[in-house]
């Protein structure tokens, strides 16, 4: 593979793309599900809530919904079929659910770790069991694994949320590994600050901070570049994986002076 070759398939044309999105019924992943299916893409969303995906699909003739909890395997099973019978199969997963509540390391309480690794990594590996059989089994297809910014290193308030991302993006070069050889592309989406229901509780300063639109639409020229790491804006996350390479002396130096801002 030449240095100048994409790393993945790219997604040039999306018109017919059948694609799930789980997490489909806010933020990111709202944004993603009705710009594809501006597209043309076939589009199913995801989530617990049945009025929002009610009122998403029902704003975006032809979109499928199937409720689930991306936190409980047995819903897998049950909401892939469901998406497959809709969309008539299944070229792009796309995994955009979450949850998060800023802590320090002085406020972990056990069920919100629970709920928190759940969701945003467990969820990933109840995906890939249910899912990659089907792809594998048709030999093309993708799977997108929406990590963020706060998995480069630990960063302030992110005591529990950063560990599940930091672990997202090493599971993804994994599966990179695994799968780019039998054909399918695995996109890792580092997003910076994003204007969501998440983002919301943030007191602090969030630099550059972007739109679910623009994210979306971030997301959508990476994929279609056929990039592996898909990181947005370049302003910020170009900046924050320096830092991440620097020696801690020098990290811990300039996180304490962004504590104190």
């Amino acid at each position: 593979m030449s240095a100048l070759t994409a790393l993945n398939p790219r997604i040039p044309n999306w018109n017919g793309q059948r694609v799930w999105i789980v997490g489909g019924s806010a933020g990111i992943g709202e944004s993603l599900a009705r710009n594809l299916h501006a597209r043309g893409s076939k589009v199913a969303i995801s989530a617990r809530s049945a009025d929002s995906l009610s009122l998403i699909a029902g704003e975006c003739p032809g979109m499928a919904s199937a409720v689930m909890d991306a936190g409980e395997p047995a819903d897998w099973k049950r909401a892939f079929t469901s998406v497959c019978t809709q969309l008539g199969g299944l070229d792009l997963l796309v995994l955009c659910a979450a949850a998060y509540l800023p802590r320090t390391s002085l406020e972990i309480h056990a069920q919100e770790v629970r709920d928190t690794v759940n969701i945003n990594l467990n969820s990933a590996y109840y995906a890939v069991e249910c899912v990659l059989p089907t792809l594998l089994a048709q030999g093309t297809g993708g799977i997108a694994v929406v990590a963020s910014v706060a998995g480069y290193m630990g960063l302030p308030q992110a005591t529990v949320y950063g560990p599940t991302k930091a672990a997202l993006i090493n599971l993804a070069e994994i599966l990179y590994q695994d799968l780019h050889p039998r054909g399918l592309g695995v996109y890792l989406i580092n997003p910076g600050f994003v204007r969501t229901r998440l983002t919301s509780v943030n007191s602090f300063k969030m630099p550059l901070l972007q739109t679910p639109d623009q994210a979306a639409e971030a997301i959508i020229e990476g994929m279609s570049r056929g990039r592996f790491e898909i990181a947005f804006p370049t302003a910020f996350t170009l900046p924050m994986k320096w830092v991440s390479m620097l020696p801690y002396r020098f990290r811990f130096h300039l996180l304490r002076n962004l504590i104190r801002s």
